[in-house]
């Protein structure tokens, strides 16, 4: 057994076991909070609480990242806590808690607006022109969904697409947004035309990626707030529109 599974296994031993376990003991989230600061002064910690294991703690660090230790810092374990009963990860669960977003939150004028149909349900995503990914979720998932309106935000990756910066200033600056985007991605066109507008709405939405902790693309937040990041399948789509 690899290191891995031994972590997940003890995690989930951990918590089939949990009902057995007296809480009374456990120290206050302060106290845990304190003791990892010391053990690892140069991570910041965005929050300790409580986990159905008694005497284990949950520790969110930045970027959503989990961890888990016991009341006095001395171990740490690093996976998924798994409830062994209902077979759920527990972390996975409480990283998409973590992800939600407030849907009156988003800048919606620096999108794209498209609506389908009735428009009744709503989804924003990120994405970027030369994302093979975000093609393939246009062209496929994005296909035949209806009744929706869809909010596209540029989020060119420049790091991995050096030239998607340019493409992002053309489609904003295009007459038609939404059909300079829609040829480019789900037809193939070649982008023309100016890049010299004023593209302010890029750079803020660059800002509210970093902020969201958006660093793939293409990612979704739908109309409850529910993240999802991937081109994943229409019904799985269609799964979280339903679910606004």
């Amino acid at each position: 057994m690899n290191a891995t599974l031994k972590k997940l296994a003890l995690a989930a031993l951990l918590l089939s076991s949990a009902a057995c376990v007296a809480k009374a003991s456990d120290p206050d989230v302060a106290e845990v909070k304190k003791a990892f600061a010391t053990r690892f002064p140069d991570r910041k910690v965005e929050s300790v609480s409580p986990t159905p294991v008694s005497g284990i703690y949950e520790v969110v660090l930045p970027g959503r990242q989990i961890v888990y230790v016991d009341a006095g810092v001395k171990h740490l374990f690093v996976g998924d806590l798994i409830d062994a009963e209902k077979r759920e990860s527990l972390t996975e669960k409480r990283v998409a808690e973590l992800s939600k977003v407030a849907w009156k939150d988003l800048p919606l004028a620096a999108a794209m607006k498209e609506v389908r149909g009735s428009g009744a349900r709503k989804v924003a995503i990120f994405s970027d022109p030369d994302c093979p990914f975000c093609k393939k979720l246009e062209r496929e998932t994005l296909k035949d969904v209806n009744n929706v309106t869809i909010y596209t935000f540029l989020y060119p990756l420049t790091q991995l697409h050096p030239d998607a910066m340019r493409k992002s200033r053309q489609i904003w600056c295009s007459k038609d947004r939404v059909g300079s985007w829609t040829a480019h991605m789900r037809q193939g066109t070649e982008l023309s035309g100016p890049d010299n507008c004023d593209t302010s709405a890029l750079e803020q939405n660059q800002a509210l990626g970093a902020k969201l902790g958006i660093n793939g693309t293409p990612t979704m937040v739908f109309g409850n707030g529910r993240m999802v990041s991937g081109a994943i399948p229409s019904a799985e789509f269609e799964k979280y529109l339903s679910a606004q």
